[in-house]
């Protein structure tokens, strides 16, 4: 078994698993302020706390969008379990085709997204990743990453309207049972909730037409299941699809392969 550890902006999402099976995940505060040695106090207790045996870990693999925190966590798992964890970067062999104009400026959270969903769904692919930004990812029918789009997630959104807008506070991202709100708070959710999966539906439509085919819509990321509950279109949810990518690309990149 490997750890996997996906660090957004927001959140740090650590998964402890293999090819058969997820032993646990776990979804951790992303701080910078952290030292290796509290992250490694963190992870040790995860262990205990699901009753794995941390020296059964044979590795690790780390993506983050958080540079700062990529040496920590490497450090931190070392602290644990006595192993380098991978790093993704550019140095890594992933598979993928990357056909954009800069492919070294691909975040490593879209780079792991994609190659899990080749390896699960046919092609193509519309990824949607749902966190600090909702991320969309498109694969198309010869399996190459050829682009995508980067908008503001649902709770940044709310943020900014109570930081911005005088006479509205801070509320947190609840599914009102009405889209026409009749209150203040939840005309700011349906706002949010509706108005981001309206978003969604619109975006898979202009995407298709442009790319001239109908695609296999993925969602992941803390807020999708909220979000993907609202669309119209058929979206298959896949709360473990950044663990699966990197269990995928760890196993790409090391010499000890088990089935």
């Amino acid at each position: 078994m490997i750890i996997a550890i996906d660090v957004g902006n927001t959140n740090i999402v650590l998964g402890c698993l293999d090819s058969e099976y997820t032993y646990f995940t776990a979804r951790l505060s992303t701080d910078v302020q952290k030292t290796s040695d509290e992250y490694a106090l963190m992870i040790r207790n995860l262990f205990h706390l699901h009753g794995i045996d941390r020296h059964g870990v044979e590795g690790a693999i780390i993506s983050s969008v958080v540079p700062a925190l990529s040496v920590p966590l490497q450090e931190a798992v070392r602290l644990v379990t006595g192993k380098i964890a991978l790093i993704v970067s550019s140095g890594l062999k992933t598979g993928l085709n990357i056909r954009m104009d800069n492919p070294a400026t691909l975040g490593a959270d879209l780079v792991v997204d994609a190659v899990a969903a080749l390896a699960a769904y046919p092609k193509p692919i519309f990824i949607f990743d749902m966190g600090t930004a909702t991320t969309l990812s498109v694969i198309d029918e010869k399996g190459s990453y050829i682009g995508g789009m980067i908008m503001s997630g649902p709770v940044v959104a709310l943020n900014a309207l109570a930081n911005n807008a005088s006479q509205l506070s801070h509320v947190d991202l609840d599914t009102p049972q009405r889209m026409i709100g009749q209150n203040t708070k939840d005309c700011m959710r349906s706002g949010a909730v509706y108005g981001h999966a309206a978003m969604i539906d619109g975006v898979i439509d202009r995407a298709e037409e442009e790319l001239g085919a109908k695609a296999t819509v993925v969602a992941t990321g803390g807020v999708a299941p909220t979000i993907v509950a609202q669309c119209r279109h058929s979206i298959i949810l896949d709360d473990t699809l950044m663990l699966k990518g990197l269990l995928i690309l760890y196993r790409k990149n090391t010499k000890t392969i088990k089935a």
